[in-house]
Order: C-alpha cells, then structure tokens, then sequence
C-alpha cells in the first residue's frame, strides 16, 4: 500500500487546483442514526478515531454563535415553527407553521415581520475553535436562501410566488441573503486566510429535471449567488455548490457564475450520467459525490459498493478533479458494512 504524502487540506487543495492528490480526497455525509450505527459496529466512539480509520478527508465546519433574543424550542430564528416526524429508522425536521404565508404584498411584510439582525451572532470563539486542526480543511459561510423562503411562505405558495408574486420574491431573498453574506463576511474576518470551503447551495434540480425554469433560475438566483461567490474567491476560498437532481441543463450558467465544486452527482439521473459530465466539465469544475445513496450504498452488496467507487474513481477522478462521497446523507437504511466497504475501496483504489 502506498504511503501517505498529504494532509486532507493539502488533498483538498490539490485537487481544487488541477494537481494530483496523493490519493482521491474523500468526504462524509451522513444522518445521526447511520452515523450512530457506523460507529457502534467499528466500536469506535471518538469522531476524529472513526475518520481516521476510515481515512476520511472531511472538512471542519465552523460556524458563528447565536447570541441574539432567545428563541422557542419549537422555532428557529426566523419564526418558522418545526416538528419532528418519525420514519421508523429516525427522524427529520419538517416545518409546520409559515411566518410570511398569509402575507399578499412587500408592504404587509414590511409592517409586520421582523428579520433577523447579522449582529445576533458572534464569531469571537472561530480563532480558537480551529487552533489544532490546521491539518483540516475548513469549510464556512455560504448560502442556500430559497429553502427559507420556502419554510416562510410553504412550498406551493413559494413557487407559485415564482410568478404571482416576484416582487414579494425579490424582496424576501434580498433579506436572505443579506444575512447570509454578513454571516460569511464575518466568519472571514474571525479568520482571515483559514477557510478553504464556503457551501453556496440551492437544490434546482428534481429526479429527472429541473425545478425551476432556466429564466427563474437567472432571474431570482443566480446575480444574488454571484455576490456570494465573489466574496467567497476575493477571501481565496472555493465555492462548493450543492443541488441535487437532474442539473446538467443549467450548469454552464452556475459555473460562469462562479461555483468551483459540483455536488452531489446523482448520477443515476438524466443528464448526470458519469462519463459524459466528467468529460464536459471535468476541466472547469471539482465532482463531489456520486456514491449512489438511493440504489447501492442501502441495497447493494459489499461488492456492488466497492465496483461502484472503483468505477467513480476510474472516471471521475482520472487525471484528478474529483472527491469520493455518498450523493447526499448516508441514510439508517444503508448497512454500516457497505459504508465500510465504499472508504475501504477507496483508499486501496485511490492512490494517484
């Protein structure tokens, strides 16, 4: 086995430059419940002892520290009510109440909604929450405003609001990300230098198309996400785009607009097959992901994970370009076994 030569952030870095890594990079996503069961079938207990076993390349997040009006249980900063739902194996966050439904104009919202303040948060504690993890790389900032606005005004409101209502859109997302480029503004200053990953996000895309048109997609997101990454590459950061589905038709766009890293190739849906989107913009852009988490990571054998990162290697990662990761968050469905098998190929298949 080969020896080896580089941090993760130097992999990382590496890879985000066009150079070759020692080996492919690999990341980690994962629910509570998957990880919890990960950890009891190693018998591992200690976070950093289990990525070291499994030679996992995760980035530290950081992030500021909530000090402003205290906030119910039940609610988040915006005012947007939550529940948790039981799906048997866990359990997710759902939003049940939505604090901008029953608003018909800016106006009513203007009057009687409060936004939250940038100086709700403090950052004072970033210095020391990265001191001895130098060798990590760090991820922080960034933005992902459309999945508020959805929980403020409810799914069929807000992309019904796509049409009826631009004007409250405009307005909404202007607030949201606002907030967001304080946020990650400020996490810059805390740190100046120190991270290497700012996530800008926005799930465009369903299991076979996108979800949005092209036209709303250029009109409400792409100039307020431009923003956002330009502030992330003025500070030498790399942006890290996240939209699952089937994205293939508005790429050329995201990556004129500025985005370094693709995440997370699914690439079981139409357009996002493997060979095709490496060999089109393997050159322009970083793939992140595409261990299949619906199909083979819960349903297939060991050997099915271990063909699959052997295939995801030979051709998303040739000649580099590429960071091994399951699609989206390891589910409680998928055996720790086959969590096991997919970083266990990729450190005997990943050396450059």
């Amino acid at each position: 086995m080969p020896r080896e030569t580089m941090t993760p952030r130097e992999r990382w870095q590496a890879v985000l430059s066009s150079k070759l890594p020692d080996r492919v990079p690999t990341d980690y996503w994962t629910t509570n419940e998957a990880h919890q069961r990960l950890k009891a079938y190693l018998g591992i207990d200690d976070e950093d002892a289990l990525l070291e076993r499994l030679h996992i390349d995760r980035p530290l997040t950081v992030g500021p520290r909530y000090t402003g009006p205290a906030i119910p249980d039940n609610k988040d900063v915006f005012g947007i009510t939550y529940r948790y739902v039981d799906y048997g194996a866990g359990s997710y966050r759902e939003a049940v109440t939505n604090p901008l439904a029953d608003f018909g104009s800016v106006e009513e919202i203007q009057a009687n909604y409060r936004w939250p303040d940038p100086d709700w948060w403090s950052y004072d504690h970033l210095p020391e929450a990265i001191r001895g993890r130098e060798r990590w790389p760090i991820r922080g900032g960034g933005s992902e405003p459309f999945l508020t606005y959805k929980d403020l005004r409810g799914d069929e409101q807000a992309y019904m609001d796509l049409v009826l209502n631009p004007e409250i859109v405009h307005y909404c997302l202007d607030k949201l990300f606002e907030l967001a480029y304080q946020n990650t503004l400020r996490i810059y200053e805390a740190i100046p230098g120190q991270v290497l990953l700012t996530y800008v996000a926005e799930d465009l895309g369903s299991q076979s198309s996108l979800l949005f048109s092209p036209t709303q997609i250029r009109t409400f997101l792409l100039p307020r996400m431009r923003r956002m990454m330009r502030l992330a590459h003025e500070a030498g950061a790399y942006v890290f785009f996240h939209s699952d589905g089937a994205v293939r038709p508005i790429l050329p766009d995201m990556i004129s607009t500025g985005i370094d890293i693709l995440n997370p190739i699914q690439w079981r849906c139409p357009g996002m097959e493997r060979a095709p989107l490496k060999a089109d913009f393997g050159t322009q852009l970083v793939l992140h992901g595409a261990m299949d988490n619906q199909q083979t990571l819960p349903f297939g054998t060991v050997e099915q994970v271990r063909e699959e990162v052997r295939e995801n290697i030979a051709t998303l990662g040739a000649n580099g370009g590429y960071v091994l990761a399951p699609c989206h968050n390891i589910q409680p469905v998928s055996p720790p076994e086959n969590t096991v098998a997919m970083y266990d190929e990729a450190y005997r298949s990943g050396w450059y």
